[in-house]
């Protein structure tokens, strides 16, 4: 290829990103622009993928961390071949459209992961290796590699400086994943101005320190060097990062090497300065040379030679190995083993019962040893979260084929990481912590939500149950919090025959998250002969039990932890006369799931007397109880006492539940 060709498919790229931005009259040009050369490299000379189907399990991934810079993407994603029309570059960040501000897992063909929150990207591509490594472990034979991938990402000043980046190259190098292979767009501006008003650091010798093996790219437009410090890195056994010196909003007259190029459309004449200075034509907008499409697009033929490849070594691997070849095409395909949710555990009646924690640590066990995906750990609370499993190995350097993860003292990145393993496929991957942590992974839930991911995610020493560790250590605000995330489904089990159900739940949900909370302390057992079975956990709400019989004067609704007052102060009640209804409401969004016509069987209109109790902050339950209806919840913060004296001075009691009711049924 001569020379002035490839500056001619890198101004491709560079331009038609930049018309997108000047188009849609908002975006990011300074990205895509800067770091044009850097995206052709990768894409062109080292990225293994096929644009006629994205999601072919072999393919390399690709994740543009920086994901306010999306027009580069969808250049792109355009010019090789994916099922993205001009038309669509030309709609960017518009409504209906396929090229959304920042990329989205699961709409646009070809996007591996959803960045918007700078270092997200940097975090998931950790756990995309992680994934790679795994399944590597577990299914390649010497002669069939049938998992040989690397995970490319370009990041930016930006993912370095959030904090979640730290904790994943951390445990990156810990753990020697040499596939991952990261191109840092190392151009000195931020939002504010220069990089040097906060950020630096050497960010080389950073790295180094980390594990990682270090290069640097003085020319941002250098092809040949950049190649040559790809081949580099993939020739490392550790994790590699790259910094690819860069001019932000290259070619542009005023505003290249400074933050105005950043955020903000260039405007018309400095989008056409930029092009005269560079040789482009200022008309037509989304000009394509018809020679350079055709260079781009030999990605197609290309890509569907290396899975065709690929194929037949999966013919050969089958032949060989038919039982691991079914077992590894089985979870390509996101599907679970036959009879995985049968045999269940089951937790006798007990008063004294069980810790919830306790249960799902069973249910996790029991699970794991039926469904080979799963895999996963704590952010260094196993012995607490119960998220050991015994004789499934730990993931290490030496030991890929580990089921146990060891994330560290790392809850963001962990979040992130099994968002990764989630994308990657093959994997059904779970994190676990102390509920109070939650929110160190906010930005985590939420993407795990937004891009339907069977993440799952186990919260542990919920509510004032927590107990002496004080207020710093009891959620009294997360349940409530973690039930506004759309698409996420929160399960709070009352004993451990719904925490095993819950985890039956969380398993069989594949495209989308689910958040188990659960106790430090034991939580009684109901008698399931005598009580509703918790298989209907999945209803997400359902009637324990009618006490009296007929059409019930009040109704008692309670999760976790407060189920076990509702049904004692329903059978008081209910000695003295008043017909009661006791319903478990485990999981608001999958009762909000169910028809109508359930909805209303478990919660009648008529029946205005309610009470709901939650030992946490109360929001929301009003639209069980209604306007007439009582809460008991926990408006504040807790203190540090035993927990059992905190249930009684705050108010959660049978006592209180049963006087509460009593005040309900007179009205």
């Amino acid at each position: 290829m001569s020379e002035e060709f490839q500056q001619k498919c890198i101004n491709t790229i560079r331009f038609l990103s930049a018309d997108a931005v000047q188009q849609a009259n908002s975006g990011h040009p300074g990205l895509p622009m800067g770091a044009a050369a850097m995206a052709f490299t990768i894409w062109t000379r080292h990225l293994r993928h096929n644009p006629q189907n994205p999601t072919w399990f072999n393919r390399d991934r690709f994740i543009l961390s920086g994901g306010h810079g999306s027009a580069l993407l969808y250049s792109l994603l355009h010019l090789t071949g994916y099922a993205l029309s001009l038309d669509e570059v030309k709609h960017f960040r518009q409504w209906g459209s396929l090229t959304p501000g920042h990329p989205e897992f699961g709409l646009t063909p070809g996007v591996d992961a959803t960045t918007g929150p700078l270092g997200q990207g940097f975090a998931n591509g950790v756990g995309m290796a992680v994934a790679e490594a795994h399944m590597a472990a577990e299914f390649n034979s010497p002669s069939d590699p049938v998992v040989d991938h690397f995970t490319y990402a370009i990041v930016t000043d930006g993912d370095l400086m959030e904090g979640i980046s730290s904790e994943a190259a951390s445990l990156a190098g810990h753990l020697q994943l040499g596939k991952l292979i990261y191109l840092y767009d190392d151009n000195h501006i931020s939002i504010e101005g220069g990089t040097q008003v906060a950020f630096s650091e050497d960010r080389m010798a950073r790295f180094a320190a980390y594990g990682w093996h270090t290069q640097s790219v003085p020319d941002g437009n250098d092809v040949e060097a950049i190649d040559a410090a790809i081949r580099a890195a993939k020739a490392d056994p550790r994790p590699s990062i790259i910094a690819v010196h860069t001019i932000i909003g290259f070619g542009l007259p005023t505003r290249a090497g400074t933050a105005k190029a950043h955020g903000e459309p260039p405007g018309d004449e400095e989008l056409n300065g930029a092009k005269q200075a560079l040789g482009w034509p200022t008309e037509p907008r989304f000009f394509i040379p018809e020679d350079v499409l055709a260079f781009f697009r030999q990605a197609q033929p290309n890509g569907a030679e290396l899975e065709k490849t690929w194929t037949e070594t999966l013919s050969k691997y089958r032949q060989e190995s038919p039982a691991r070849a079914d077992e590894f095409e089985r979870r390509l395909k996101g599907e679970l083993p036959a009879g995985w949710d049968q045999d269940l555990p089951v937790y006798p009646s007990d008063p004294k019962g069980v810790q919830t924690r306790a249960a799902s640590g069973k249910a996790l066990n029991h699970f794991a040893a039926k469904i080979s995906a799963l895999i996963g750990g704590s952010a260094d609370l196993a012995p607490s979260n119960n998220t050991n499993m015994p004789g499934l190995g730990d993931f290490q350097k030496d030991t890929l084929v580990g089921r146990n993860m060891h994330y560290g003292v790392r809850e963001h990145a962990m979040g992130a990481l099994v968002n990764g393993m989630a994308y990657h496929g093959g994997l059904r991957p779970f994190g676990a912590t102390f509920l109070v942590f939650a929110d160190y992974m906010r930005p985590t839930l939420r993407v795990s939500a937004l891009s339907h991911l069977p993440s799952i995610w186990i919260f542990t020493h919920d509510s004032i149950g927590v107990g002496e560790d004080g207020p710093t250590h009891q959620p009294v605000e997360h349940v409530a919090s973690l039930r506004t995330i759309p698409n996420l489904v929160t399960i709070r089990p009352c004993d451990g025959n719904e925490t095993i159900h819950a985890w039956r739940v969380a398993i069989a949900r594949g495209h989308a998250p689910t958040a188990l909370i659960l106790t430090r302390q034991n939580l009684p057992t109901l008698d399931r002969g005598q009580y509703a079975d918790a298989s209907l956990v999945e209803k997400g709400a359902y009637t324990l039990a009618d006490l009296g019989g007929g059409q019930p004067d009040i109704i008692l609704m309670a999760s976790g932890s407060e189920v076990s007052l509702i049904v004692d102060a329903g059978q008081r009640l209910a000695a003295e006369g008043v017909k009661v209804r006791l319903v478990s409401v485990p999981s608001w969004e999958l009762f909000k799931a169910q028809d109508a016509a359930y909805r209303e069987a478990v919660l009648p209109a008529e029946v205005r007397a309610r009470v709901a109790v939650e030992a946490g902050i109360g929001m929301g339950w009003e639209k069980f109880v209604g306007d007439s209806g009582a809460i008991i919840s926990l408006e504040h913060y807790g203190a540090s006492a035993p927990a059992g004296i905190l249930f009684k001075e705050f108010g959660f009691t049978v006592d209180n539940v049963y006087n509460t009711a009593r005040q309900q049924v007179a009205r």
